[in-house]
């Protein structure tokens, strides 16, 4: 028997890449999973790929989103991976609107659904995981707009609601989980790759050579499925290849 038998799983952002695959790990534990995301192209594809997955198209900026969402699929276990590719350009050469890109969606995103899950309908026991990645700590490179703010805003926005469902007696558990390398297998990685190499003028491939303790997509899945069904505390995690940490 899978460890979320039984267990309704919700991954916004879960058409491709990361949230994909944080989806399949979730059904390959038994659970019953709807991925939702804002390209109704993408999920036909994941549902004709995996016919025991359900989809859900919306966008996860909009403020009704979290309330369509809950009503599709009550959650046990909520992802939030929802995200929009960083800018790749100098700072000095980016819009206001590239900027913040990352503000307006991927921290948007994690704003309303953490929000919703304060004020209801969720049960107790219900764990909230956001994902957002390693340039928070790092402070990411430097053509990559507000990424890395983004990002380390996403893992306050985690500590800030536990301490708000434990101080009004909700039972929730939010959790942040950071990727701490490029995965070449992403849009998000190939961006950032592609990126890193235009800025330094040298090749994609001298990129990725020089990365080591690389994690996968699969290993991101794995590492949801071990805090949705762990009792680790805190609220900040890390995944490389050597696996599944706490924050520093």
């Amino acid at each position: 028997m899978g460890s979320l038998q039984g267990q309704n799983v919700v991954v916004v952002g879960g058409s491709r890449g990361v949230g994909r695959a944080i989806a399949e790990a979730a059904l390959g534990e038994g659970a019953t999973v709807l991925a939702v995301a804002r390209e109704a192209a993408a999920l036909t594809q994941l549902a004709n790929d995996t016919p025991r997955l359900r989809t859900l198209a919306a966008d996860a900026t909009q403020d009704t989103a979290p309330g369509q969402v809950f009503a599709a699929l009550a959650p046990d276990v909520l992802v939030i991976c929802a995200g929009s590719l960083a800018p790749s350009a100098p700072i000095q050469d980016v819009t206001w609107e590239a900027f913040s890109a990352n503000w307006e969606t991927d921290v948007k995103a994690s704003f309303l659904f953490c929000g919703a899950a304060l004020r209801g309908p969720l049960k107790p026991g219900t764990r909230i995981v956001q994902i957002s990645s390693g340039a928070a700590f790092s402070g990411g490179p430097p053509f990559a707009g507000g990424y890395a703010g983004a990002k380390r805003a996403q893992i306050f926005l985690a500590g800030h609601c536990q301490k708000e469902s434990d101080r009004l007696g909700l039972g929730l558990r939010f959790m942040d989980l950071a990727p701490m390398r490029i995965m070449p297998g992403t849009r998000v990685g190939k961006g950032g790759i592609d990126g890193y190499a235009g800025y330094l003028g040298i090749q994609p491939a001298d990129v990725l050579a020089g990365m080591t303790d690389m994690q996968t997509p699969a290993d991101v899945g794995r590492a949801v499925v071990a805090l949705a069904t762990g009792t680790s505390e805190g609220s900040s995690f890390m995944v490389s290849g050597s696996g599944l940490a706490p924050a520093a």
